[in-house]
C-alpha cells in the first residue's frame, strides 16, 4: 500500500496518508496512457472546418464556351475544380473527431496516471487548503513553501473559487476540482498538489 507524507500549507508535514493500491498503485501502462491523451486532444478539437463542393459554389450554371470550334478545352461550368474559385474536391466539412474509449480503459488511464506520479514522488497531499481571500502572491508562498517551482496541478475536493482565482494567474499552475481531473492535465503537469478530501473523493470514484 503506497504512502505520503501530508503536508500544510507552511511546507511542514504533519503526518502521514496511506493511499489504495488498486487506485495508486497499478502498474503504469503507457499505452492505455497514450490512447487516453490521443482521445482527449481529439475530443478538444471544434470540427468547425469548412469547404465548399461544386455545387455548392454560387455561379457557374451556364456552360462558358460552346463545345467544339474554339480550340479550347471543353467545360460546362467555370465552378469547376480546375478553375480558379472552384469548388473543391475532398475538403473538410464540419464533423466530430470524438474518440470514444472504453469505459474501463479509461479507469484504468487515470489509475495510471496517478501510480506514476506517486511512483515518482511529484504527488505533494495537503492537509487543507483554505484561503480567506483570493491573494495569487499567497498562492504562490504556498506552493514555494512545498517546494514547487515547476508546473503544478491544484487539486481541491470542490470547486473553490478563493483557491481557483488565486491560483488560475500563475504560469504553468492549474487549479481543478476533483470531478474534473483528467489523464491529460496529469501527465502535462510536472506536480500534483492534492488536499486530503480530494485523495477521498479520487479513491471514492476509481477504486
Amino acid at each position: 500500500m503506497p504512502k505520503v507524507a501530508v503536508y500544510n500549507v507552511k511546507g511542514e508535514q504533519v503526518g502521514e496518508m496511506d493511499l489504495k493500491d488498486e487506485v495508486f498503485g497499478v502498474e503504469v501502462r503507457k499505452d492505455i496512457l497514450h490512447a487516453a491523451v490521443v482521445a482527449h486532444l481529439a475530443a478538444a478539437r471544434r470540427g468547425t472546418a469548412s469547404t465548399k463542393t461544386r455545387g455548392e459554389v454560387s455561379g457557374g450554371g451556364r456552360k462558358p464556351w460552346r463545345q467544339k470550334g474554339t480550340g479550347r478545352a471543353r467545360h460546362g461550368s467555370i465552378r469547376s475544380p480546375i478553375w480558379r474559385g472552384g469548388g473543391v474536391v475532398f475538403g473538410p466539412k464540419p464533423r466530430s473527431y470524438e474518440i470514444k474509449l472504453p469505459k474501463k480503459m479509461r479507469r484504468l488511464a487515470m489509475k495510471s496516471a496517478l501510480s506514476a506520479k506517486v511512483e515518482r514522488g511529484d504527488m505533494i497531499v495537503l492537509d487543507e487548503l483554505t484561503m480567506a481571500q483570493p491573494k495569487t502572491k499567497e498562492m504562490v508562498n504556498i506552493l514555494k513553501n512545498l517546494k514547487v517551482d515547476r508546473k503544478a496541478l491544484v487539486v481541491t475536493a470542490d470547486k473553490d473559487e478563493i483557491v481557483f482565482k488565486s491560483a488560475r494567474n500563475i504560469p504553468g499552475v492549474k487549479p481543478v476540482e476533483a470531478a474534473g481531473l483528467n489523464v491529460y492535465d496529469l501527465l502535462a503537469h510536472d506536480k500534483l498538489v492534492i488536499t486530503k478530501d480530494a485523495v477521498a473523493r479520487v479513491e471514492e470514484v476509481l477504486a
